[in-house]
């Protein structure tokens, strides 16, 4: 009787510094623990990579060469998923990026991917294209709730089942938990052939999803549905990525674009409020000396007088903002309003 071939599943982990935590080592503890109680256990194989870096995605990848990718960490609604850059902080990964990362691999051998992340549906979606099996979350998902899907996805693929049985036991998991967060996981699935974890398959394309329900957990960045983001005549670049205007050394790039519409009314305030809140965040610390906090608070003001004009003065805006973020990264408490605030300037954009 010819061997079955070993299940590789590649587990990716990312919660960088000035993001909400995350308990991802518990997530892990609990697959491997599932699967360690597989009747078929031999037949799995774990690779886990913590702080999952751009590079690292594509050369674990490429040297273990999975059927399974498992990505637990933050989404960003339609500009992707959350990384880490070389210094822990946060790196964004576009959804087009990640669809030529799966697309360069021989069509097939990757056959299911599992995004845990808040609003990863949009990539489960994209990724779909490529891969026969794709689940991700169609809003927040707790913690909680992320890992009990977990555990029951990989209870049930160690029983045997296929992705879609294993798919209904995890959202399962956190229903039969009195959560009504069971219908955040979706997913997008065909028939395959030749999978390595059970013969059973669905005899149609389909994407299936329970009805939907509300939390407020594990959030994503803020983000809006738009591949160019812009700020009346301010453009934060033609990609899927809100955090393209937020490079490795925390500059930030703006370029010029004379075609945008203006800014909405109700997302402006939000900009403005925010700022307030970090303003008042800053006034309650002790984490910055006097100097600092009048200095901080300068650059505030100057976004503050600066957004409701049209259009803003980008010499003004752009410095502004990556002082700002300079000035108060490595601060948790400030950190992660400096990060909802940049992505804020793409957000207001959007018309």
């Amino acid at each position: 009787m010819m061997k079955k071939e070993t299940i590789k599943i590649l587990i990716l982990t990312a919660n960088p510094t000035g993001t909400n935590p995350l308990s991802l080592g518990v997530e892990v503890r609990k697959i491997e623990e599932a699967l360690a109680r597989a009747r078929n256990r031999d037949r799995f194989q774990v690779i886990t990579m913590p702080a999952v870096r751009t590079i690292d995605l594509r050369r674990t990848l490429l040297e273990h060469r999975p059927q399974i990718v498992h990505f637990s960490g933050h989404g960003a609604q339609t500009h992707g998923l959350v990384l880490e850059n070389d210094a822990g902080k946060m790196q964004l990964v576009s959804t087009a990026a990640l669809v030529g990362l799966f697309g360069a691999f021989e069509f097939g051998k990757i056959e299911c991917v599992l995004l845990n992340a808040c609003y990863s549906d949009v990539q489960a979606e994209a990724i779909h294209q490529i891969v026969d099996c794709v689940i991700g979350m169609n809003q927040p998902i707790g913690d909680k709730a992320a890992i009990q899907f977990a555990e029951g996805f990989y209870d049930a693929l160690g029983a045997g089942s296929s992705y879609e049985e294993a798919y209904k036991i995890g959202c399962s998991a956190i229903h039969l938990d009195g959560s009504s967060e069971y219908s955040t996981p979706v997913i997008k699935s065909r028939n395959r052939v030749n999978s390595s974890n059970s013969d059973k398959g669905t005899s149609l394309e389909e994407s299936a999803s329970l009805p939907p329900s509300s939390t407020a957990e594990r959030e994503p960045l803020p983000s809006r549905n738009s591949k160019s983001q812009s700020f009346g005549n301010i453009s934060f670049g033609g990609s899927s990525n809100a955090f393209s205007n937020i490079q490795a050394d925390g500059s930030v790039n703006f370029s010029q674009n004379t075609n945008q519409a203006s800014v909405p009314n109700t997302d402006l305030q939000t900009a403005l409020d925010t700022l307030a809140k970090l303003k008042q965040d800053i006034t309650a610390t002790d984490a910055l000396n006097p100097l600092k906090k009048k200095m901080v608070k300068n650059l505030i003001e100057i976004l503050e007088e600066e957004l409701p004009k049209s259009p803003p003065d980008k010499n003004l805006l752009g410095p502004a903002v990556e002082e700002l973020n300079k000035d108060l990264e490595g601060i948790p408490i400030l950190a992660e309003p400096v990060a909802k605030v940049a992505v804020l300037l793409a957000k207001v954009g959007v018309g």
